[in-house]
């Protein structure tokens, strides 16, 4: 499986981090990393837009996006069609996100308070399906025609 990760200025810190936690933890994923390549500051929506591009051109994919709160990167990342952003400081966020919402990119926020380690939250992000149950499928669906 691939992840796309991206970041502007203000999440570059923490992209880094996660890059190298996904290479010492997730050893069978390949990890694209999508910029920014430096906390010299850049237009978030240009990272947010890569990552989503690639994960709906390439559906057994994943994607992490981090900005400093993860709010406007997450809302560029959703105007791609087909694109399910969520932005989760919570391993219950992530797990509810993957499950009842098919999120397929994970957004984060590097200067906000996190209730999970960062770390743990990937983790579960990655780990946790998609419920296929007919209550969620349909509630996906009508995402899906929006």
């Amino acid at each position: 499986m691939k992840i796309y990760i991206g970041s502007d200025h203000g999440g570059f810190t923490l992209k880094s981090q996660l890059i190298d936690y996904l290479g010492q933890h997730f050893p069978a994923y390949v990890v694209e990393d999508c910029g920014t390549d430096s906390s010299d500051s850049v237009d978030y929506p240009i990272f947010g837009k890569m990552v989503a591009q690639q994960v709906v051109s390439d559906p057994t994919s994943l994607g992490i996006i981090v900005c400093g709160s993860g709010i406007g990167i997450s809302i560029a990342a959703n105007k791609i069609k087909g694109a399910r952003a969520a932005l989760c400081n919570s391993v219950e966020l992530a797990t509810l996100a993957r499950q009842h919402n098919g999120a397929n990119i994970l957004a984060m926020g590097e200067r906000t308070k996190f209730i999970d380690e960062p770390t743990a939250i990937v983790k579960t992000f990655l780990e946790t399906s998609i419920d296929l149950s007919e209550r969620h499928e349909r509630r996906r669906a009508l995402l899906d025609s929006l």
